[in-house]
């Protein structure tokens, strides 16, 4: 889809910043609403849903963190994504915030060219079509490839899109090893602007959610991932 009538929430304190962001994604075709707090924002998600949540993770009245683990765990948000603004340079806050179930982030200082390629990159994910088939792994996992869902033991798992995206490749060819270059590559192609230990992130809160069948997807070390059903004693842990 394009961008143009895309909606994009965008929560940050600084008004400079706020009035600056809004008027470069407007220019790019997006519409946008802003918000100096959070508690505004979530408020109005009770009636209204945007395609994307810019979000700061520096709130006058609630941490970002907790912003985004919020949205994260509520049904009926969980599958907005959210790029994080931070202007924490430490490698182990931006880890927590993907952990958190962010899609991405942007340190600040940014340029706005770097966050609309960020934005325009998320989407491209988000509009992604998958195969329209059900592969069963075995009769108590399944994965919906048309419906973007991952069933374990009858139970629907809450994967976020680029955790079902890993799935999907990984699946594509049963024993193949992809590295993380690669797995990047095929996430974001071109506008990937991410660490690969990105991919690692994923990958952990990936197996946590298969549950029983995290063992399928084995670390190959020194190269990358696979999906394989060899060797179940045998997983590594990253």
């Amino acid at each position: 889809m394009e961008a143009k009538g895309k909606k994009i929430f965008v929560v940050e304190d600084e008004k400079d910043i706020l009035e600056l962001i809004r008027m470069k994604l407007e220019s790019a075709g997006f519409v946008t609403k802003g918000f100096k707090t959070a508690l505004p924002m979530l408020n109005l998600l009770k009636i209204e849903h945007p395609d994307l949540i810019i979000l700061d993770l520096m709130l006058p009245d609630m941490d970002g963190m907790e912003v985004c683990q919020k949205l994260k765990s509520d049904k009926a948000t969980q599958k907005i994504p959210v790029l994080m603004l931070t202007a924490r340079t430490d490698l182990e806050d931006k880890i927590q915030g993907l952990e958190y179930g962010a899609d991405d982030y942007v340190t600040k200082p940014f340029e706005t060219r770097e966050l609309i390629a960020r934005i325009k990159a998320i989407f491209r994910r988000s509009d992604w079509e998958s195969n329209k088939n059900v592969l069963s792994v075995t009769k108590d996992f399944i994965i919906d490839f048309n419906r973007y869902e991952v069933w374990v033991k009858g139970k629907r798992l809450d994967l976020t899109l680029t955790e079902f995206k890993i799935l999907q490749l990984l699946t594509k060819r049963p024993g193949w090893v992809y590295n993380r270059s690669q797995i990047l590559d095929y996430l974001w192609g071109n506008d990937k602007i991410v660490i690969e230990r990105t991919i690692d992130v994923h990958i952990r809160n990936l197996r946590e959610k298969l549950g029983d069948y995290a063992y399928l997807i084995k670390n190959i070390r020194g190269v990358g991932y696979q999906f394989s059903d060899e060797g179940k004693n045998d997983l590594k842990k990253d």
